[in-house]
C-alpha cells in the first residue's frame, strides 16, 4: 500500500483548507473528534476505511460513512460493511482546528473535514462540545454524478460499555433535526478511573439543513444494506427501547443528498454533539461545563453552533494559517507537524467547567495512567500551549490546587499532587493522600506551582493570582528554601523512574521557583523581600554548578559521578528571564546531548533507554541555535512518524524502537508549545488575544 501523506497547511486558499505545501509526518492515530476525556474519537489507521473509529483509551466507538455515486455505493469512513468497496484516500490534512480527508472514486473527488473550533482565546466558543463534519463532493470527468452520502454513528459513543442500556429520541431545534442517544441508568458523575467512558448525558446528532439532511434512528445492518443496495433509507425510527448495543440498540442513522454534482463542489454539514449536563464533581460539588455557565440550555448551544458555523470556519481557516506559520518560524516544518498533532491532544485531556461564581476552571485528566484529576505534574508541562493561548486556562488549572491547600484538611507544607481520580476532584489520591508524606512529589509539586504562577504573571502581566494566594506561595517558597537545592529521596514527575535522592534536574527547578517568587514579590511591590529570594536562588544556582559537575556534562544525582540526565527544567531560566544559570551551563548540556541520542530521540537519562517527548522539546529549547534544536527534534519526529503502537500520541516512548512504554493521549503533548514561550515578543503577540475575545487568528499578520 503507498504511503499517505499528511498535509501542514502553511497557506489556506479555500473554505475547505485547501494545501499549498506538505509534508509527510503520519499520525500514529488521528483526531477526529476531540474535546474532552469522554467525547474523544480517533482513527488509528492511515487510511479511515481501515478500521472502526476508536475512543482514545482503544474503546470501538464506531462512526460509519458511505457514499453513493450514480447508484454505486463506497466507503468513506469504517470498516464496515466490508462488501462494500473503500474509496481511494489521496491525502489527509491536519490543522489545530481540522482534520481533512481526501478521496477519489466513481468519478468524484469528497473532502471530508472534521472540524472543531478549539480556539483557546475565546472560552465561550471553546468550551463547546460541537464538531461539526462537513462534505465538499465535486466531479472530476466534467460529468454530472448524483451523489448522496450516509453516515451513522453507534450509541458507544453514550455508554461506558456495550452491556449499558441506551435510549434515543428526536427533537428539533428551529430548522435544525436531532437525534440524540444516551444511558437509561444515567449515573451522573458515578463513577471514577482511567479506562471508563462516560455513560450519562447525551449524544447528538443534528442536520441544520431539512432541505438536502435526513435522519433515522434505525437498525445499523438494515439501514447501511438499504443505502447500499437501493440509496435507500429508513421512513420511521426504531422503537423497541431501551436497548444496549451489543443487542441492537439503534444507531443514529443520516442521509445526505448532494443531487447533481458538477465540476462546481457542492457543500453539506452536520453537527456532533455531547451535552453532559453536569462534568466535574469539585469538593463535593457538581459543577456544569462552562459553555452553560450562563444558564444557556443545549437548545441555545445548538442556535449558536448552527447560526455561527460560516463565521466560526473563517475564523478557524485564519488561526490554523497563523499559528502553522508561527511554528515553523520558531522550531522548523518538523517541529510544526508535531506541535499541531498535538494541539487537539493537549485539549482533549481537559474539561472547562465553571465555578459557582462562574470562573472558568480547567480539569485535566491523568489519561492512560492513573486517571487522577488536576494533577499538578501533568499541567505543569502541558501548560505551554495554554500559557501562549489563554493563561486563563493556566490559572484554571491552578486555582482548584491553590484552594485545596488552603483548606485545614491539606496539612503538608508543600503542593498537593492531585485533587482526586477523574472526574471527582473531591481530594488527593496519589501517594499518602492526605494521610502521609510517604510517595508524595514534595519538592515536584512546590516548584511547579511557583514556576507556573510567575509565567502567568508574565503572560498576563499582573501579578493579580500570586497576590490572592500570597501566604500560600509564600509557605511554598520557605519550604524550597529549606529543601529544594538537595532533594531528599523522592518522586518527581518522571516517576515511573522512582524515588531518586539528590536529583539534579529537580533541584534545578526548586532553585527556579525560589527565583519565580522573588520575581513575583518584585511585581508586587516588594522589593526587599525580592531582593532576598533573589540572592538566595542565586546562590543556590551556584552551589548546583559544583555540586552538579562532572567533566563534560552534568549528573543525573548529585552523589552519583559518571550518570547524567535531560536537564529541561532549566528551560525556565531562558523563558521566564531569570537568568540564574551561568550559560555555559546548557551549551555543556546540549553538546553532551546532541552525541548521545538514539535512533527516535535522547534518553531522559543514562538509567533507561526510554525517553519522554514533551521533555526534548524543553530540552531542546535550550539549544543556541535553530540547527542544535532541529537536530534534537529530527528523532523526535521520527518516532511520531514511524511508532509501531498506533495510538493517539504516547509522550513517553523508548528510543531504540520507537514502541510505546506506557501513557498515551495525554495533556502533556501541549508540552511541545515551549519553544514558541522563548521568544517573548511571540509569546506577547499570542497571548494577549485572549484578551480580545475575538480577535483570533491575527497574530502572523
Amino acid at each position: 500500500m503507498r504511503r499517505i501523506a499528511v498535509v501542514i497547511v502553511l497557506l489556506v486558499g479555500s473554505f475547505a483548507g485547501t494545501p499549498r505545501a506538505a509534508a509527510q509526518l503520519r499520525p500514529p492515530s488521528t483526531p477526529l473528534i476531540v474535546h474532552d476525556p469522554y467525547f474523544s474519537v480517533w482513527s488509528a489507521t492511515d487510511n479511515l476505511t481501515d478500521s472502526d473509529t476508536k475512543h482514545w483509551t482503544g474503546a470501538a466507538q464506531p462512526i460509519v460513512g458511505l457514499i453513493r455515486v450514480d447508484g454505486s455505493t463506497f466507503r468513506f469512513m469504517g470498516r464496515e460493511p466490508q462488501g462494500v468497496p473503500a474509496m481511494q484516500q489521496v491525502s489527509k490534512t491536519l490543522t489545530p482546528t481540522r482534520t481533512i480527508y481526501e478521496f477519489e472514486k466513481g468519478g468524484v473527488h469528497l473532502t471530508l473535514t472534521f472540524f472543531t473550533p478549539a480556539l483557546a482565546a475565546d472560552l465561550a466558543i471553546f468550551s463547546r462540545p460541537v464538531t461539526y463534519i462537513i462534505w465538499n463532493v465535486r466531479s472530476m470527468d466534467s460529468m454530472k454524478h448524483a451523489v448522496t452520502i450516509y453516515l451513522d454513528c453507534s450509541s458507544l459513543l453514550a455508554v461506558n460499555t456495550a452491556n449499558e442500556t441506551v435510549v434515543w429520541s428526536r427533537a428539533k431545534v428551529g430548522d435544525t433535526e436531532l437525534l440524540s442517544v444516551g444511558s437509561s441508568e444515567q449515573h451522573v458523575l458515578g463513577a471514577s478511573g482511567d479506562d471508563l467512558r462516560i455513560n450519562w448525558g447525551h449524544f447528538y446528532l443534528a442536520a441544520p439543513d431539512s432541505a438536502n439532511e435526513r435522519l433515522a434512528a434505525a437498525d445499523a445492518r438494515e439501514a447501511r444494506r438499504k443505502f447500499s443496495a437501493i440509496g435507500g433509507f429508513p421512513d420511521a425510527d426504531l422503537l423497541e427501547m431501551p436497548a444496549t448495543p451489543r443487542s441492537g440498540a439503534a444507531v443514529l442513522a443520516s442521509l445526505i443528498d448532494f443531487g447533481s454534482v458538477g465540476a462546481e463542489a457542492v457543500s453539506r454539514h452536520m453537527l456532533v454533539a455531547y451535552d453532559d449536563q453536569f462534568s466535574i464533581e469539585y469538593l463535593n460539588r457538581k459543577l456544569r461545563p462552562y459553555w452553560r455557565k450562563d444558564g444557556a440550555t443545549f437548545a441555545d448551544l445548538v442556535r449558536k453552533a448552527v447560526g455561527e458555523y460560516e463565521s466560526l470556519l473563517q475564523r478557524a481557516v485564519a488561526f490554523d494559517k497563523d499559528l502553522t506559520a508561527d511554528l515553523i518560524a520558531a522550531g522548523g516544518s518538523q517541529y510544526a507537524e508535531i506541535s499541531l498533532l498535538a494541539y487537539r491532544q493537549a485539549i482533549g485531556a481537559h474539561k472547562l467547567v465553571a465555578d459557582v461564581d462562574g470562573t472558568p476552571l480547567f480539569f485535566a485528566k491523568e489519561n492512560f495512567s492513573n486517571g487522577c484529576i488536576d494533577t499538578v505534574d501533568v499541567f505543569y508541562p502541558s501548560a505551554p500551549v495554554f500559557l501562549l493561548l489563554n493563561p486563563k486556562l493556566v490559572e484554571g488549572q491552578m486555582k482548584p490546587i491553590l484552594d485545596y491547600a488552603l483548606l485545614p484538611r491539606w496539612r503538608w507544607a508543600f503542593a498537593p499532587h492531585d485533587l482526586g481520580t477523574y472526574p471527582q476532584a473531591n481530594g488527593q489520591v496519589y501517594g499518602g493522600g492526605e494521610r502521609t508524606e510517604e510517595n508524595q512529589m514534595p519538592v515536584e509539586e512546590t516548584g511547579n506551582m511557583l514556576i507556573l504562577a510567575l509565567a502567568v504573571a508574565k503572560a498576563e502581566g499582573n501579578g493579580n493570582l500570586a497576590k490572592s494566594y500570597w501566604p500560600l506561595l509564600t509557605k511554598w517558597a520557605d519550604y524550597l528554601r529549606a529543601k529544594g537545592l538537595d532533594p531528599e529521596n523522592q518522586l518527581s514527575t518522571d516517576d515511573f523512574a522512582g524515588h531518586l535522592a539528590h536529583n539534579a534536574n529537580l533541584s534545578i527547578k526548586a532553585i527556579e521557583a525560589v527565583a519565580s517568587y522573588a520575581e513575583l514579590a518584585k511585581m508586587l511591590g516588594d522589593p526587599a523581600r525580592a531582593a532576598d529570594y533573589r540572592n538566595t536562588a542565586k546562590q543556590m544556582a551556584e552551589q548546583w554548578e559544583r555540586m552538579a559537575a562532572d567533566g563534560d556534562h552534568y549528573k543525573l544525582a548529585f552523589d552519583k559521578a559518571g550518570t547524567w540526565s535531560q536537564k529541561y527544567n532549566l528551560v525556565w531560566d531562558k523563558v521566564l528571564g531569570l537568568d540564574l544559570f551561568d550559560p555555559g551551563i546548557a551549551r555543556k548540556e546540549m553538546a553532551f546531548y546532541l552525541t548521545h541520542q538514539n535512533e527516535f530521540g535522547l534518553p531522559l537519562d543514562n538509567r533507561r533507554t526510554y525517553t519522554k517527548l514533551d521533555w526534548i522539546v524543553w530540552t531542546a529549547t535550550l539549544a543556541g541555535d535553530q540547527k542544535d534544536f532541529q537536530a534534537l527534534i529530527a528523532p523526535l519526529y521520527k518516532y511520531a512518524d514511524q511508532t509501531p503502537s498506533r495510538v493517539p500520541l504516547s509522550d513517553w516512548y523508548d528510543t531504540k524502537d520507537a514502541k510505546q512504554q506506557g501513557f498515551q493521549a495525554r495533556s502533556v503533548v501541549g508540552g511541545v508549545f515551549i519553544r514558541m514561550l522563548a521568544d517573548p515578543e511571540r509569546w506577547r503577540r499570542w497571548s494577549s488575544q485572549a484578551n480580545l475575545g475575538s480577535a483570533i487568528g491575527k497574530a502572523g499578520n
